[in-house]
Parts: structure tokens; sequence; C-alpha cells
């Protein structure tokens, strides 16, 4: 799988230690993403999980979201978008519809 061979930091509460190309965190969410960005070379840094995501969507750390909608309504759970005290606005970048009727919404911040 291509996402195996791609460097991890792991955010836990529970565990004490990581395999394979993963690290454990050593610092806040916000700071973790600071010193990634400041390393050399591109490359995505992908958040996953609404808990996580609400933690650097508040004070703007989001450059882009990339979202999968899929056709299922669950009507309980973390809330994808936590509440703003500020509205962000969104360019649309791209969409694809799979075989599974799963959306992909890619939008890029409106800085």
């Amino acid at each position: 799988m291509l996402w195996n061979a791609l460097p991890k930091v792991v955010f836990s509460t529970t565990l004490s230690a990581v395999r394979g190309n993963a690290r454990l965190a050593s610092g806040g969410l916000a700071e973790e993403i600071e010193r990634l960005r400041a390393e050399p070379g591109e490359g995505d840094i992908a958040i996953g999980g609404a808990t996580l995501a609400a933690e650097v969507a508040a004070p703007g750390l989001i450059d882009e979201y990339r979202v999968r909608v899929n056709p299922v309504l669950v009507g309980g759970g973390v809330p994808f978008f936590p509440q703003h005290e500020h509205q962000v606005g969104l360019e649309l970048v791209e969409t694809r519809t799979f075989n599974s009727r799963v959306v992909f919404l890619h939008y890029r911040v409106a800085r």
C-alpha cells in the first residue's frame, strides 16, 4: 500500500510505542504541524479524524480540505466541523464520484 512507505506521526493518549514508519508525537498538534512544515522538501500533511481536524481548523492551520461523503446518514458521533467563531471561505478544486456512490470533494481555503 502507498501509505505504508509514508512517514507518520501518531497522536495518542494510550500508546507508548508505534511500529514501522511512524513515531509518537512529542508535542501538541499545532507544534507538530509547524515542525513538519519546516522540514525540507514538499509534501502533504494529512490529518485523520474529526478531533484532530477540529484542533487545527480553529487556528487556521488547514490549507485544503479533502472530504469523502458516503451515502449514509448517521445520527451521532463527533462533528466533522466544530462550531467556529468565523466563516472559512473555500474554493472548489476537484470533485469525483466513485462507483460506490462516494463523492470526493477537494477544497482549498480562500485566503
